[in-house]
């Protein structure tokens, strides 16, 4: 078991299916609340500490149970944020079609990174960070990407794609974390978690 006290809460500040379900593979119970924290990839500042900082935001915005806030050392709040970057270029979610397509002709045959933050609020003790995954792409034709955009996948993706999905037929490879480009990267947050009960 990943926590020596049983006692602990953990809540998942988040909507994504894709993160709750990459959480589940850690084997221990959490609940999903809501944050009411608002994202802003246009903040001029670095990828990586626009997703720690937003990661942060939405842990110490989530919407949590009355009796979560009154035993807050007896529980963890895990927020998270996963931007993609190009040339230290943030690509958010498309909104539209043709956003999403100039998108995927801008990383198609090239490199670019996934990062992902987390924030684990455990009383008055957060514990930030990020996680960097490189994924290359193939070189991809019109007709690939128009294809891929007509599934309407890339609708709620940062960068316009999802590799757990039809998007992994645009990836050539990665280096680093798999999870964390998913959404969440589970091999560091379970051990992260485990650490806060010793």
């Amino acid at each position: 078991m990943i926590f020596k006290d049983q006692s602990m809460k953990v809540f998942l500040a988040s909507s994504s299916p894709r993160r709750r379900e990459l959480l589940d593979q850690l084997g221990i119970e959490f609940t999903v609340v809501p944050s009411t924290y608002e994202e802003h990839n246009d903040t001029p500042v670095l990828p990586w500490q626009l997703v720690e900082r937003q990661a942060l935001g939405k842990a110490k915005a989530a919407v949590l149970p009355a009796t979560a806030v009154a035993t807050a050392e007896k529980c963890v709040v895990i927020g998270s944020d996963t931007i993609v970057a190009l040339d230290n270029k943030v690509l958010g979610k498309p909104h539209d079609v043709a956003e999403a397509k100039a998108m995927l002709r801008v990383l198609s045959g090239r490199s670019h990174e996934v990062i992902t933050g987390v924030a684990l609020l455990c009383g008055d003790r957060p514990e930030v960070f990020h996680c960097v995954t490189k994924v290359n792409f193939y070189d991809l034709t019109d007709e690939e990407i128009d294809a891929y955009v007509a599934t309407g996948e890339p609708a709620d993706k940062a960068g316009a794609y999802g590799i757990q999905g039809k998007g992994a037929y645009l990836v050539k490879g990665i280096e680093g974390s798999y999870t964390s480009v998913v959404g969440l990267p589970v091999e560091i947050v379970a051990r992260k978690l485990a650490a806060i009960t010793k």
